[in-house]
């Protein structure tokens, strides 16, 4: 590892990535360096905020909708920003890492959107942080191309930017660091590198070549922090000298509290607000979180039981769909994680029929569209979206007015059915050790048992199993869910798991007990992943 060197107050620490000087120029320097002097602050302010509301809520006081922002909600007047151009029509999108394989694959798939995941199907290495950079500029020249190990090709079809599926790119949520570039001894905001670096570097770009720069927000809990990214894009594009307007966000509705406050979290990005997604996995992670110590009034069952058709999840999206078209804004579908398997024609049929009856649902409910995570489902959902669309872009015009807003059933965790079982204790259990063993390798998105595993779905994995340790849950089988019999029950998944040279299944193993069976409760898997493991040698290693 070289020496650590300071550009324009910003100290990298990280060992130096082929061609990181074309992305971390010393402009770019200094642009992150002025976002994070003037959000800093306040970013650790609304981050700590989330520990009270966790507090609170553990001690009783369940989310209500709130009183202070009854005028934004009652206003019937006012509407996000006019739709940008690329993103009226978003029927199908597919979500996926910025590498050069899968970005080219999103981009020929033939989906109406590419979220382009800096965020939970990507591990923040520092190579895959510099080197997404990198793939998205070259993107947009024009110049991005990958050939496999077996000699296999891929290229981009569409010749012009207007071609290909918009780009919208999702940055690190608020809670995450960059802790190889530090401002007097402390790590720049993940958030911030990641949003500031595409910004600075294609924001002009994107805009001559008839799109903008688009994003998604992940993780937001509450208004005050959409405040904050809006906050954020006012300054950004006054610093480069753009003018108000170009930017639109996305904001995933991933955590129960947001879900008190859509339509407050639209308002305060009105002028930079495209929608709100049902991010399904996160948000489900976000109940166990938060209710984790309540009862069993909030325990789940097994996570393969917990659909969208359960009480708490239909009022969710329903709600959704209604806050968005009540105001001008896109609703998007959440993703469903079942995925194609080509050697395998039995499980290829269960796959589409799930994914077809979850996007039927979503269309019909009035999303505007809905992700997929895999180049082969495009179709499908394509075709559930052309039958309830038709020639229409997207269904604005539906207004929901059938659906009442009602805090109390966001709630409706009890009404969930399902039984927890020894079977979903070892899935759960094999599915976040192989998850995080991957992470640690620098992948963050993994096919485990016909199904794509990200971050959120580890998450659900561990704080289950943590959930039903600390409630005393008792399985459909009769047996008390205690710490030593699921410790017993590692031992067995974890001998049955094939080792390979390089394997990093002892650390993911450390990592995971340390998130499901201690009596601490991490607030995500990854920051102790981040913290403990993820050192510039093993990065060396593995790249």
């Amino acid at each position: 590892m070289n020496d650590p060197i300071t550009l324009n107050g910003i100290t990298l620490t990280a060992s130096p990535i082929c061609r990181q000087e074309e992305i971390l120029t010393p402009q770019a320097m200094d642009f992150l360096a002025k976002l994070h002097k003037t959000f800093e602050g306040r970013r650790r302010e609304l981050v700590r905020a989330r520990e009270t509301r966790r507090n609170d809520i553990a001690q009783g006081r369940d989310p209500r909708f709130l009183e202070e922002t009854r005028s934004v909600r009652e206003d019937p007047s006012w509407r996000v920003a006019p739709i940008a151009p690329g993103l009226e029509d978003r029927r199908v999108e597919i979500t996926g890492p910025t590498d050069r394989k899968m970005t080219i694959n999103a981009l020929n798939s033939g989906a109406k959107v590419w979220l382009a995941d800096m965020e939970d199907s990507s591990t923040p290495t520092w190579r895959n942080v510099v080197s997404g950079q990198l793939n998205l500029r070259a993107v947009l020249d024009r110049r991005i191309d990958f050939t496999s190990p077996e000699g296999k090709e891929y290229r981009l079809t569409g010749r012009q930017l207007t071609d290909l599926p918009t780009i919208v790119v999702r940055p690190r949520g608020w809670h995450l660091p960059e802790k190889h570039l530090l401002v007097g001894g402390e790590p720049v905001s993940g958030a911030l590198v990641d949003f500031g670096l595409y910004f600075f570097h294609n924001a002009q770009r994107l805009i001559a070549q008839g799109r903008g720069p688009y994003f998604y927000l992940p993780k937001t809990e509450n208004h005050l922090e959409a405040r904050l990214w809006n906050d954020v894009f006012v300054l950004a594009q006054d610093l480069l000298g753009i003018p108000q307007g170009p930017i639109r966000a996305t904001v995933l509705i991933e955590t129960i509290t947001a879900a008190f406050e859509m339509e407050e979290i639209l308002y305060e990005l009105r002028d930079h607000a495209a929608g709100l997604n049902a991010g399904r996995w996160d948000y489900i992670f976000s109940v166990i979180k938060n209710f984790r110590s309540r009862g069993p009034r909030f325990v789940l069952p097994d996570r393969a039981m917990v659909t969208m058709t359960a009480p708490f999840m239909r009022s969710y999206t329903e709600q959704l769909v209604r806050a968005c078209h009540r105001r001008g804004a896109m609703a998007i579908g959440g993703m469903s994680a079942f995925i194609p398997n080509r050697r395998d024609e039995a499980a290829n049929t269960v796959a589409f029929e799930k994914v077809t009856a979850d996007k039927t649902r979503e269309a019909n409910d009035g999303f505007d569209g809905s992700w997929v995570a895999h180049p082969d489902l495009v179709p499908v959902a394509r075709e559930v979206f052309d039958a309830v669309l038709g020639s229409r872009p997207n269904q604005l015009d539906r207004q929901r007015e059938d659906v009442v807003p009602d805090d109390r059933s966001l709630l409706d965790i009890a009404g969930t059915p399902g039984l927890i079982t020894e079977d979903g204790i070892r899935a759960n259990i094999e599915i976040g050790i192989r998850y995080i063993e991957s992470w640690l390798r620098g992948n963050g998105a993994v096919a485990l048992q016909n199904l794509m595993e990200d971050a959120a779905t580890a998450e659900i994995s561990r704080s289950q199993i943590w959930q039903w340790i600390h409630q005393s849950a008792v399985t459909d089988e009769g047996e008390l869910v205690t710490r030593g019999w699921v410790e017993d029950l590692v031992d067995e998944e974890f001998a049955r798991m094939e080792r390979f040279e390089g394997d990093r299944f002892e650390d993911a193993r450390e990592i995971f007990e340390e998130c499901a069976l201690r009596d601490e409760f991490p607030e995500f898997l990854t920051v102790p992943a981040y913290e403990r493991f993820l050192c510039e040698s093993k990065e060396s290693l593995s790249a």
